[in-house]
């Protein structure tokens, strides 16, 4: 697995990384434990090095789970979590409100850290923007982490371009984590998995709230998966891998984080890493793409009130 560099340090991760949320949480009822812990060292093994996760996934399991799993590698691989969450006692103790006070901020540390099994949090996130708190505040609390050594690097989760430069000038910003995809390229404009259509979502599955989801517009989207299919064809290899392989040519410094909870699909989405476009498919591959209307919100009201801000 090729190595890939995140903001200006020497901080390195593999070229593809594995989004753990889905093991717990959002995408179905919890997995296996035991099947779990055996994808993520079938993962090691296989050159990942990079992990994502966040005290909001189960609330609180899917760290435990990862810090769990991860224990035999500790200091062969990049952790990273989230902070900035919170239950609403309002709201049945759900975990829909934001809380990036920075005393807060440093109690969630201390909690992800005993989760993790670690001394350090490797890449710790602010997971949304919260405007009832100052960004320079957020940076400063992770500054002071970083200080007394329990946090190496900072990163941001689906801010703005003006709150990651208001950041970067109190702590330098390691990552921005945001969704860019084939699916989704307005970060090209903001920031300088196939699913068939016939699809069923499990009746705890997020995506049943999202409406570029729903089957009518799964229907509507198909026209994209199609595209990605063809060039697939041509390449011999999935569409999951040629979405993958589009990310991966874009930036050297992008990296992606696809999750799973199944080894075969673990070992096809690290087959893209292997897969070179060439600027030409790059170009043909995004002109055939824009010419396709997609269907449906990226995000329910609610969430989508939190990015970009």
């Amino acid at each position: 697995m090729q190595k890939r560099k995140l903001g200006k340090s020497n901080f390195e991760v593999s070229a593809l990384g594995f989004g753990c949320m889905g093991m717990s949480w959002s995408y179905g009822p919890p997995k296996d434990k035991q099947e779990m812990i055996s994808l993520l060292h079938a993962a090691v093994d296989r050159g990942v090095t990079f992990f994502d996760t966040a005290e909001v996934y189960g609330p609180l399991v899917n760290e435990e789970l990862v810090g769990e799993g991860l224990a035999p590698f500790r200091g062969k691989v990049v952790i990273a979590t989230k902070f900035g969450w919170e239950a609403y006692p309002n709201d049945g103790g759900k975990w829909n409100a934001l809380n990036s006070r920075p005393e807060h901020i440093k109690q969630v540390a201390e909690g992800s850290l005993k989760r993790l099994r670690v001394d350090a949090i490797d890449l710790f996130y602010q997971h949304r923007v919260d405007l009832n708190v100052p960004i320079e505040e957020v940076a400063g609390a992770v500054k002071d982490l970083i200080q007394e050594g329990k946090v190496k690097h900072f990163g941001l989760s689906e801010a703005s371009a003006q709150t990651i430069r208001r950041a970067h000038a109190v702590q330098p910003v390691a990552a921005l984590q945001s969704e860019y995809s084939l699916f989704w390229r307005e970060p090209e404009e903001t920031l300088t998995g196939k699913i068939d259509s016939d699809t069923k979502f499990d009746s705890t599955d997020f995506r049943n709230s999202v409406p570029r989801f729903s089957e009518e517009n799964r229907k509507a989207n198909q026209a994209l998966v199609d595209v990605i299919s063809s060039f697939a064809k041509q390449k011999k290899t999935t569409p999951a891998q040629i979405a993958l392989a589009w990310l991966l040519a874009k930036k050297p410094w992008i990296v992606p984080i696809p999750g799973t909870t199944k080894l075969e699909r673990l070992e096809e989405n690290l087959g893209a890493a292997v897969i070179e476009l060439t600027t030409g498919d790059v170009f043909a591959l995004e002109e055939a793409s824009s010419k396709i209307k997609l269907a449906g919100a990226r995000y329910p009201a609610f969430h989508a009130s939190l990015v970009g801000r």
